[in-house]
């Protein structure tokens, strides 16, 4: 009986959040309909995350990612702020 409580006590806290996570996105659908899910990308810090992607908007591909551009980016913000200030690279 032991081994099977515990067993219990561990699988509880798991079904209850599966069923509210099922709960939760059933009253979504209900309020809000079908749901299209994607990755999106975050540009700041180069990461991606699942979302709820509009319909007119295309999901990120990860394909299509270039590891090397998230340097570029920030390189770019770089010189942008150094615009801003007046600076000027030299090199």
């Amino acid at each position: 009986m032991q081994s099977q409580l515990i067993a219990i006590l561990i699988l509880l806290p798991i079904t209850v959040v599966i069923l509210l996570a099922g709960i939760h996105e059933f009253r979504r659908y209900k309020s809000e309909g079908r749901a299209n899910y994607g990755l999106a990308y975050d540009e700041k810090t180069g990461t991606t995350y699942v979302t709820g992607i509009a319909d007119d908007e295309e999901a990120f591909d990860p394909e299509d990612f270039d590891p090397s551009s998230y340097d570029e980016l920030k390189a770019k913000r770089e010189e942008d702020e150094s615009d801003e200030t007046g600076e000027t690279s030299k090199g």
